[in-house]
C-alpha cells in the first residue's frame, strides 16, 4: 500500500509527529512480550499497531519528520516493522537508555527537535492505540496545531462509552472556546481526574461533561520544555544538563548516564494537570487504547455468538469469549466470557473480567527470571529470524532463517561453539580466514572464540539448524566486528567473560 501524501497547510512545515513506542508488553501476554510489545502485534487488520500509527501520522507530515521514541531493546524490531519508511526514519530514532516515564522521554525528543527546528510543533501519539476516522483525526490535529502555535498544551478528549476506571478524565471549560473550526472546538481544561473509582467514573459518564484523556498531545517543543521547567524543576535541571552535553558534542554514553539520573514523571500528572496552558479538543474519531485482552470486544470483529476468534480454533458453543491459537489447534467447549490465548511456549486462560491482572502474571514470571516474559521462541532480526527448538543444560538447538542477500554480523562468542547444518538454500560461511559455501545436507563447526559470519548469497530463503554447546548460551555472548544494521560492536558490560 503506498504511503498517503501529507496534507499541506500553513502549519505543516513545523509539525513533527512523535510516536511513543517504548511499551512493556505486559497486558497482551503471552502474545506480547517485553521485547515484542503490543505495538508490534496485528490486533486488527493486516498491519501491526505501530504500522497503522505510522500510516496515520504521515497524513500530517512527511515521513522524514516522524520521530520514534523507544529503547535500544525494541528499536531493531520497530525498524523491521517500519521497513517501508526505513530511509526516511534512519536518523529519527530517539532512544532512552532506560525507561523514566513519559515526561523525560518527551523532553528528550523535544531537545532533538529544537536542535533541528526551533519552531517545531510535536504531535505526540502512542504507538499502540487504534484510531478509526482518518479525516476526523486530520481535522483534530489541524485545530490542535493552531492552538499549539498560540502556546497551549493540547490533548484530545474522547467521549466516554462506559464507566472506565483505567483512564484519566478531563473536564473542559465549555464556557470558554479558545478556537473553533467547523464542529470542533478547543477549550481550556477545567479539571483533570486521574483514574477514578467505579462510582465516580459512572458519575462522570452520566454528567456528559467529562472526556477520557486519549494520551495524544500537540504542543510546541519549546513550550512543553518551558512547562516542565515550571512544574518539574528537578527534572528540568537534568534536561538542561543533557542539552549542554549535546551542545558540547558529548558521547552517547555520557548523555545516557545523565538521562538515567532523571526523575521518573508522567507527562499527564507531572505537567498537564498542573499547567494553566492545558487545552482539550473533544474529538469525533473512534479511539481505543486496547489496554487488555478484554478490550478487544470494542474493536475486533465477532462471530454470531459474540466471540473474538483468531488462529487455529475449533469451538463448540462458546459465547462472548476471546480465543486465539497460534500453531497448535485450540479446542474450546461451552466457554462463557473467557480469554484463551495459546502460543508455542505459554498459554493464558482467564475470565474476561480478570484480563487486567495479566500484568501481575508477567511480574511473577519476571521475578522468577522466566524467559517467557521477555521474548518469543521465534525472534525476528533484520536479516531473518531464529526459533529456539529445544534447550537444556549446556546445549541449545535453533532453526535460523536468512533472507536472500541477508547476512548476520561478523561476530565471535566467548563461551559457546556452534554447529550448522543446511536444510534449504545455500549458506556462505566465513570462519576465521576461510570463506566457503555449504549446500543442502552439508554442515560445519564454529569453534569458541572464532570470528564467523553466515550469509545467504542465493535467491531463496536459507534455513539452517544451529546447535550451540557451552557453559553459557545467552544472546549477550556476542562480540560484533562488522554489522550491516548499525548494531553495536562491543560485548555488553553485563556479560562476565572468563579469562582464558
Amino acid at each position: 500500500m503506498p504511503s498517503p501524501k501529507p496534507r499541506t497547510s500553513n502549519l505543516e512545515p513545523h509539525l513533527y509527529p512523535v510516536i511513543m513506542a517504548g511499551g512493556s508488553g505486559t497486558r497482551f501476554w503471552p502474545l506480547s512480550r517485553h521485547l515484542f510489545p503490543k505495538q508490534l502485534l496485528r490486533i486488527i487488520g493486516d498491519e501491526t499497531l505501530i504500522q497503522q500509527t505510522m500510516r496515520r501520522v504521515v497524513h500530517e507530515a512527511p515521513a522524514e519528520r516522524v520521530m520514534i521514541s523507544t529503547n535500544p531493546a525494541q528499536a531493531e524490531s520497530i525498524r523491521i516493522q517500519l521497513g517501508e519508511w526505513k530511509d526516511a526514519l534512519k536518523d529519527n530514532f530517539v532512544l532512552e537508555p532506560e525507561g523514566r516515564n513519559t515526561a523525560p522521554a518527551i523532553a528528550l525528543v523535544a531537545l532533538e527537535l529544537i536542535r533541528r527546528d526551533p519552531e517545531a510543533v510535536m504531535l505526540v501519539v502512542p504507538a499502540d492505540h487504534i484510531v478509526k476516522g482518518q479525516q476526523d483525526f486530520n481535522a483534530a490535529v489541524e485545530l490542535a496545531s493552531r492552538l499549539a502555535m498560540e502556546g497551549y498544551l493540547v490533548t484530545f478528549g474522547i467521549k466516554p462509552i462506559r464507566p472506565e476506571t483505567g483512564y484519566g478524565y478531563i473536564r473542559p471549560n465549555k464556557k470558554m472556546t479558545i478556537l473553533k473550526e467547523g464542529k470542533l472546538k478547543g477549550h481550556p481544561v477545567s479539571r483533570f481526574v486521574e483514574k477514578p473509582n467505579a462510582a465516580k467514573a459512572a458519575q462522570y459518564v452520566k454528567a456528559k461533561d467529562f472526556y477520557w484523556n486519549s494520551g495524544m498531545f500537540v504542543w510546541r517543543a519549546a513550550t512543553v520544555l518551558e512547562e516542565i521547567g515550571r512544574h518539574q524543576p528537578k527534572l528540568s535541571q537534568g534536561i538542561e544538563r543533557i542539552r549542554e552535553l549535546m551542545r558540547a558534542g558529548a558521547s552517547r554514553s555520557a548523555i545516557d548516564e545523565e538521562y538515567r539520573t532523571l526523575t521518573p514523571v508522567s507527562i499527564d500528572t507531572g505537567v498537564m494537570e498542573k499547567s494553566s496552558k492545558a487545552a482539550v479538543v473533544p474529538v469525533c474519531f473512534q479511539w481505543s487504547d486496547v489496554g487488555s485482552w478484554g478490550s478487544l470486544d470494542e474493536v475486533a470483529p465477532k462471530d454470531k455468538a459474540g466471540n473474538v476468534v483468531g488462529g487455529r480454533v475449533v469451538d463448540l458453543g462458546s459465547q462472548r469469549s476471546i480465543v486465539y491459537g497460534d500453531r497448535r489447534v485450540v479446542a474450546t467447549i461451552g466457554l462463557m466470557d473467557m480469554v484463551v490465548v495459546d502460543t508455542p511456549d505459554a498459554t493464558l486462560v482467564c475470565p474476561k473480567s480478570r484480563a487486567q491482572d495479566v500484568k501481575r502474571i508477567v511480574e511473577i514470571l519476571k521475578q522468577q527470571g522466566a524467559p517467557e516474559h521477555l521474548e518469543h521462541l521465534t525472534v525476528h532480526r533484520p536479516w531473518g529470524s531464529y526459533t529456539v527448538l529445544e534447550e537444556g543444560d549446556g546445549y541449545k538447538v535453533k532453526r535460523v532463517t536468512v533472507k536472500p542477500g541477508g547476512r548476520l554480523s561478523l561476530q565471535m562468542h566467548h563461551r559457546r561453539s556452534e554447529h550448522w547444518v543446511v536444510i534449504t538454500g545455500t549458506a556462505r560461511v566465513t570462519r576465521g580466514d576461510e570463506v566457503f559455501d555449504l549446500q543442502v545436507g552439508q554442515s560445519t563447526a564454529i569453534p569458541v572464540e572464532t570470528r564467523h559470519r553466515l550469509e545467504n548469497p542465493g535467491r531463496d530463503m536459507l534455513h539452517i539448524i544451529e546447535v550451540q554447546n557451552g557453559p553459557y548460551l545467552g544472546e549477550d555472548d556476542i562480540v560484533r566486528f562488522q554489522d550491516d544494521y548499525g548494531r553495536g560492536a562491543e560485548a555488553p558490560r553485563s556479560l562476565k567473560v572468563p579469562k582464558c
